[in-house]
């Protein structure tokens, strides 16, 4: 059976990796067209070698080109601001849009966490590189637990892995990732924080989860978090806790104030992950370019396999 053709929108880093992890790993899709707005970059130079359909015209330029109606699925790498405008015009011919931007104008998707219910979704977002990350790891505790009460993450990425575009979208990765931590992962309240790390040699990225939860056993906390890791490995294989996870009771004679809750006590989990990229196209400190486009290629490979039964039934 022929896969389903995609596109991308977006020929910088996190789309040039992409399309080299769709040619090499894609199970059920297939390259087609290459879509940017600057003749010279990179990202199209190398899918004009590859054989794929390119254009520096943007989304009226991708919906140009002679092969664009046989294209399902459309990649966007972007900016949140952009998406905006390529929703409009893409969603009304009947693309599947995979939105890798901050804009969540479609539901958050965290592969591990809530694929299966957003696989009939026409526009799904990936959150951010430190939501891929961390999520898991929240909503992990909040399945071992009858709550979770607050949950902060800081993300360290290498500033040599922030493009033009992640940092054109800092302030929309706070927001966008704290609500998801909350949405997806299922905390009370959540918080993000992103550090660009300038360490040279650049450093791999790195995250850090904190949560205060109640109703849950250290036992039972640690097994859960530790089968998500297993899972989230299944398509990032370079995502791996950092060291073992740590504990701390927070008892009612000495709570902690949680910004809109009050004071709380309970069970403080500390989580430290790491984040290797598969270097398909960038260095291996990339990892939060690599854990973006694994999780936006696992979406899509997956409602591309349902459309292919759907095709045979």
């Amino acid at each position: 059976m022929s896969k389903i053709k995609c596109a991308i929108i977006g020929s910088g880093n996190i789309g040039t990796d992409l399309m080299i992890k769709i040619a090499r790993t894609a199970k059920h899709l297939e390259m087609a067209a290459m879509v940017g707005i600057d003749p010279q970059s990179d990202g199209l130079a190398r899918a004009a070698r590859l054989g794929y359909a390119t254009t520096h015209e943007g989304v009226e330029g991708l919906r140009k080109l002679p092969g664009y109606k046989d294209i399902q699925v459309v990649f966007d790498a972007t900016s949140a601001r952009a998406h905006i405008a390529n929703d409009a015009l893409l969603r009304k011919d009947g693309k599947k849009l995979i939105d890798m931007t901050p804009a969540a104008i479609g539901p958050f998707t965290v592969p591990v966490v809530n694929l299966e219910s957003n696989l009939n979704e026409p526009n799904v977002n990936m959150v951010t590189c430190g939501g891929q990350a961390t999520i898991p790891i929240v909503h992990a505790v909040r399945k071992a637990s009858d709550r979770v009460i607050y949950a902060e993450i800081v993300s360290s990425i290498a500033s040599k892995s922030a493009g033009p575009g992640t940092r054109a979208n800092i302030d929309e990765f706070t927001e966008t990732t704290s609500k998801a931590i909350e949405t997806v992962g299922g905390a009370d309240r959540g918080k993000a924080i992103i550090v660009l790390n300038p360490a040279e040699p650049p450093l791999m990225m790195r995250a850090t989860v904190f949560t205060l939860s109640t109703g849950g056993s250290q036992e039972a906390i640690e097994k859960s978090i530790n089968d998500m890791v297993n899972c989230v490995r299944e398509y990032v294989p370079g995502y791996r806790l950092k060291q073992k996870v740590q504990f701390e009771h927070i008892g009612d004679n000495q709570p902690v104030r949680i910004p809109g809750i009050g004071l709380c006590a309970g069970l403080k989990t500390t989580v430290f992950l790491e984040v290797e990229g598969a270097a398909h196209y960038l260095p291996a400190y990339a990892g939060n370019l690599d854990i973006m486009t694994s999780a936006a290629l696992a979406t899509a490979d997956l409602w591309a396999a349902r459309i292919q039964q759907k095709e045979l039934a």
